[in-house]
């Protein structure tokens, strides 16, 4: 998990996602709840830090068992698709910071929906090796159509022809969230477990926790 190396241009960045993306695996051996969950979250403040946060859940009862934070600067520009350059190096620090190894990694962001095939998700669980996948607010790519106002229905996300995520409703009525595999797991468990940790609210409980504490560290 060490960025010595990391790119500093969009050529340098668009051949690492190149690279690399051919190392996703989405063997799922995972069990259907593992015991904990980790989600993770970055804030941007106006001169160019970025915070990123790591916090670790009781997959069963969804209480904060860990949580740790690396504030950095950014060192690569804003680009679309090539987010996961600004964000990974202090994510890295932040999960190197952590006593216990996550079970699972939940991204706010993209996996398989990105269009390389190789979102925040995707790029994060080779580099560490662990299962992760991305809860996104807002498609990035790909089509859909609305799926059914009830919580746990969904519809496929769909790029040039290949099924790349899941829209899913976490809650009646409300907007849905953009699930996609990222490594180590698919696209179903995901969902299920985007499920599991939605019980009140349209985000995860992952997502919620690391974005007030991101905010938090760069205050």
């Amino acid at each position: 998990m060490h960025t010595e190396d990391w790119p500093s241009t969009i050529e340098e960045a668009l051949a690492t996602q190149e690279r690399l993306r051919g190392r996703v695996d989405l063997t799922d051996d995972l069990p259907e709840l593992p015991p904990t969950v980790t989600g993770l979250d970055v804030a941007y403040d106006d001169a160019g830090g970025i915070a990123a946060a790591v916090v670790t859940l009781e997959t069963a009862g969804l209480t904060v068992v860990e949580e740790r934070t690396h504030r950095a600067k950014a060192v690569f520009p804003y680009e679309p698709g090539l987010f996961a350059f600004r964000e990974l190096p202090p994510l890295l620090a932040a999960l190197d910071r952590l006593e216990r190894t996550p079970d699972i990694l939940v991204c706010d962001g993209h996996g398989l929906a990105h269009p390389r095939r190789f979102g925040l998700a995707c790029h994060l669980g080779v580099l560490t090796g662990l299962p992760a996948f991305g809860v996104g607010k807002t498609p990035f790519i790909g089509s859909h159509e609305p799926p059914p106002a009830s919580r746990g229905c969904s519809a496929p996300l769909v790029d040039a022809g290949e099924l790349v995520g899941a829209v899913l409703r976490t809650q009646d009525g409300v907007k849905p969230v953009y699930v996609s595999a990222g490594h180590r797991i698919g696209l179903a468990h995901a969902c299920r477990l985007t499920l599991a940790l939605t019980p009140r609210y349209r985000l995860p409980e992952t997502t919620r926790h690391a974005d007030r504490l991101s905010r938090a560290a760069l205050r």
